[in-house]
């Protein structure tokens, strides 16, 4: 029998169990019962619920594992966790449905752990796992990060050959993607690919899997396979929003063109979450315009949190650090409070700028305006903020006054800054801590081992190259691409594989001199080696970013912009060529290292030097 539990006015409990009456000493079957509760569920019928509960303990009903499970869900489903647990507790002889309810019930409001101790309960009984079990004991595993305890699970699944279900083979993509686990991508891929069934959330948390955790290359393809005529699932905006940071990561702005092309001609670009995430992947790519295209599309209303931080980063990280704190300060006057992501962005292109005195009063008003916890970060960036300014003195009594013990970013600002200013003395004391924090990071020992070789101190040189082996710490090689036509080409510093090497060379051969015609003079002391001047000079010219732009000029036509990701941080006399290079080729250059964005037009870079 059914009701219309919607229609005014609302039936009274006797009414509801009128039908089950035979006599009025008839009494009432608890499947009677079970059935109201199933009608009450989900509805906003929480006090008649209340009284039917009511009305069964004043018959002396003792509930039924069946009933109990009925029970259990209507108060889930208004919110009444207590009640239902008790419920549950109470009742004996418990059976696998009613323990699917309360595992529910308690995966859906975040009592992660409660989910994962009954689940073991009812694993104790010997009972098994169904297609109402396995997700929500992997959303309170994920919510958990307990990798160890979704393994076991993820095991029990395939014990129980529910593994290929659609829903619990999503849930474990997604568990493993929230914890991190994509060091084991195979695994993950494996699972997605047996599913004899994918829909939008498994495509789309596979994508998203493989962006968060930089396999760029793997979403994209994925996203491809997606767009595929053969695939019965197409994405959506969230799939959208999940794919383009894989174009940040890789710098792909071909691709992610093409993807904001598929986006608009499905109207999937309208959604704001998609709106940021396109602002994101310009920036990211180097193409700020864009990004700021982007930005001022959204309708200033639906601009939250996430997308003025995203814009105040895009400026940061291309040194733009008035228009960074213009975009804060927007922000403020259409009253979105800021965080402390907003901070460390503002921060950064304060830092990138040399707003010095600006970045320091923001710094100061984080507690005090915006009540915002100064974190680690935020230090870093004001230790980064002093010493690129040469107040190296400050920056270090900035270190020694944090309420918290310094880490391997405020000591690498400090190493950073004292590399720059040449102090020998401060850049031994920060990176003697980093090889403390961080003794597997070859850049600290690298960028010591270079200022004592511009010092001639090969004794000190040959004991840091001594240091590195014993302990095994191996050199992050520098390495440059380039995009052209959509495909990334790679360099290596010196590379002598790629298909045009002769080619490169051979333009690369020409550029000193003509470079040295309009003033260019090698700076060998990013050489670093205890070689003659012409072996510096050779060195120099083959580093990996100078290889990715000769493969740039001699494959597009005049005045294509050139966009180059290098993965260390560009060397001085990088930064020098380059801009030389724009303006005897007349191209502009985008650089990306791994702290910035320089843009090179008519022999000047973006950063006016100040980097």
């Amino acid at each position: 029998m059914k009701w219309d539990l919607q229609s005014s006015p609302k039936p009274t409990i006797t009414t509801l169990l009128q039908p089950f009456f035979k006599s009025p000493q008839t009494p009432i079957q608890p499947s009677s019962y079970a059935a109201v509760f199933q009608s009450f569920t989900g509805k906003t019928l929480f006090k008649q619920g209340q009284q039917l509960h009511a009305h069964s303990l004043l018959r002396g009903l003792r509930p039924t594992a069946f009933l109990a499970a009925k029970m259990v869900a209507m108060y889930a489903s208004s919110g009444d966790i207590p009640s239902a647990t008790r419920i549950f507790y109470s009742t004996p002889n418990p059976t696998p449905l009613l323990f699917n309810s309360i595992i529910r019930a308690f995966s859906l409001y975040k009592f992660s752990e409660e989910t994962l101790n009954v689940f073991a309960q009812m694993h104790s009984l010997s009972f098994r796992g169904d297609y109402f079990t396995y997700p929500f004991v992997l959303k309170s595993v994920a919510d958990l990060y307990f990798i160890h305890f979704g393994r076991c699970v993820h095991g029990l699944s395939v014990k129980d050959w529910l593994v290929f279900d659609v829903y619990i083979g999503t849930s474990l993509i997604d568990m493993y993607v929230k914890n991190g686990e994509w060091a084991m991508p195979v695994e993950s891929k494996e699972v997605f690919d047996e599913m004899p069934q994918k829909n939008i959330v498994s495509w789309t948390s596979m994508i998203s899997g493989y962006a968060q955790n930089g396999f760029a290359s793997d979403a994209l393809q994925l996203f491809d396979e997606m767009c595929t005529k053969d695939s019965e699932v197409k994405p959506n905006w969230v799939t959208i929003m999940s794919v383009l940071p894989a174009c940040g990561i890789s710098s792909a702005l071909h691709r992610g063109k093409k993807i904001h092309n598929y986006a608009r001609e499905r109207g999937l670009d309208s959604h704001p979450s998609v709106q940021t995430a396109l602002v994101g992947m310009y920036a990211k790519c180097g193409s700020l315009a864009d990004a700021k295209w982007c930005f001022e599309r959204m309708k200033p209303n639906l601009r939250n949190l996430v997308a003025w931080n995203t814009m105040i980063t895009a400026y940061a990280s291309h040194g733009l650090g008035m228009e960074a704190v213009q975009t804060f300060e927007s922000m403020i006057q259409f009253g979105v409070h800021p965080d402390g992501i907003t901070f460390t962005g503002l921060l950064s292109g304060c830092s990138h700028s040399g707003l010095v005195d600006i970045g320091l009063r923001y710094f100061d008003s984080m507690n005090s305006i915006y009540s915002v916890e100064k974190k680690h970060e935020h230090y870093a960036c004001v230790v980064d903020l002093l010493g690129r300014a040469g107040r190296l003195v400050e920056a270090y009594d900035i270190i020694s006054s944090m309420p918290m013990h310094a880490g391997a970013s405020v000591w690498g600002s400090l190493l950073a800054a004292g590399r720059c200013y040449r102090n020998l003395e401060i850049s031994e004391l920060a990176a003697r801590k980093l090889f403390i924090l961080e003794p597997e990071n070859s850049g600290n020992f690298v960028i010591l081992s270079n200022m004592y070789a511009e010092a001639g101190m090969w004794e000190e040189v040959n004991y840091l190259r001594d240091l590195l082996k014993l302990q095994r710490v191996k050199k992050n090689p520098g390495c440059s691409w380039i995009e052209i036509n959509g495909k990334a080409h790679l360099f290596l510093g010196g590379d002598a594989s790629h298909e045009q090497t002769k080619e490169i060379y051979l333009l690369l051969e020409e550029l000193p001199e003509k470079m040295k015609a309009v003033g260019y003079v090698p700076d060998t002391s990013f050489a670093l080696h205890d070689v003659s001047e012409e072996e510096k000079e050779y060195s120099l010219s083959t580093h990996s970013e100078k290889l990715a732009i000769a493969f740039g000029l001699l494959n597009t036509s005049p005045g294509t912009v050139l966009r180059v990701t290098k993965n260390l941080r560009i060397c001085g006399d990088c930064h020098t060529a380059i801009k030389f290079i724009s303006k005897i080729y007349e191209r502009e250059i985008v650089v990306r290292d791994v702290n910035r964005f320089h843009h090179f037009k008519d022999g000047s870079c973006s950063c006016g030097d100040y980097w």
